[in-house]
């Protein structure tokens, strides 16, 4: 029985390298999120002597709202790797990469959390920008909405407090 039991933790514990199939997804994602990137800042600099200061600032907005997934999935992949799949021991020793290790699971959950809370903003700031364009009802959902992922990350700080306070 014993033995049995050992051949199931391996197995178990082994799993955890399936991981990386989605590790390498999200990295193969980001690629073709940065093609669409480089379309839509090709777009901004052709249209830069001819857009208004509205258009051009909903651009600038659009290009920053990119950036900021295309960090969130940076982060999501890296933290996640070294949590749940192996440590990056050559990056680590050769100080290549600073922040490895200090992203647990805790504080991914928070810069997840704010991540998600400024790619709101700044959809919600394009939105009202061009609040011509909607309606009543479909700018206040679009608000509450925003509100409920502020909710959500200040809950999710204060109970990451709560759990450093008791450890």
């Amino acid at each position: 029985m014993k033995v049995l039991e050992l051949i199931i933790e391996r197995i178990i514990i082994s799993s955890r390298w399936l991981l990386v199939i989605f590790y390498i997804g999200l990295a193969i994602a980001l690629g073709v999120y940065a093609l669409s990137f480089g379309y839509k800042l090709t777009k901004v600099a052709f249209s830069v002597f001819s857009a208004d200061e509205s258009d051009m600032i909903l651009s600038m907005l659009g290009l920053i709202d990119a950036a900021l997934v295309a960090s969130l999935v940076v982060m999501v992949m890296i933290s996640g790797y070294e949590n749940f799949v192996s440590r990056f021991d050559e990056a680590e020793k050769s100080g290549e990469i600073s922040f490895l290790g200090k992203l647990d699971s805790g504080s991914l959950k928070i810069k997840v959390a704010s991540s998600i809370v400024a790619i709101s903003s700044i959809h919600l700031l394009q939105v009202f920008l061009n609040a011509d364009h909607y309606d009543d009802g479909k700018l206040l959902w679009l608000t509450v909405i925003h509100l409920a992922f502020v909710g959500s990350a200040v809950m999710l700080g204060y109970l990451e407090k709560l759990m450093k306070r008791t450890d």
